[in-house]
């Protein structure tokens, strides 16, 4: 017979730690869902950057392109080992995310472009009709 190791012997717990909140659609909502994020992490010892530069472009998206007249964006921050998971999701489902390549002297149109250079990794996920998440992954450091 093999003798049982208890779980905690052969797999050691990882930390899951998680926020989630409703805010509304308006660059008011995209701008306290980056100062509450930047504060959550504090809370778990997490350096702010480069999470709070992509929760600010995800709730402007969310805000300005995913805004439905009526209905909250969702951000949620996991952790999970050294990798945090931003979310943002909104109830407007068939306007999906595509990165732009605007011209030099645009004013915007550069939001995807910085996620995309921020994050190990982004995506679109489709939730129940009407609703799409937009993500990102980063590898955390401690500071």
């Amino acid at each position: 017979m093999i003798p049982e190791t208890a779980p905690s012997e052969t797999h050691p717990a990882i930390p899951v730690r998680n926020f989630s909140v409703l805010l509304s659609p308006t660059p008011r909502g995209a701008r306290l869902a980056r100062l509450l994020a930047t504060e959550q992490l504090r809370s778990w010892g997490l350096p702010s950057d480069p999470a709070a530069h992509l929760v600010g472009e995800l709730a402007a998206n969310a805000a300005n392109h995913g805004r439905v007249p009526g209905r909250d964006f969702r951000l949620t921050l996991y952790v999970v080992g050294d990798t945090l998971r931003i979310e943002v999701t909104d109830t407007c489902g068939d306007r999906l995310p595509r990165v732009q390549h605007p011209d030099p002297d645009a004013e915007s149109g550069r939001g995807l472009l910085l996620v995309d250079a921020f994050a190990s990794r982004w995506g679109v996920a489709h939730g129940p009709y009407p609703r799409k998440t937009v993500w990102a992954e980063c590898v955390m450091e401690a500071p």
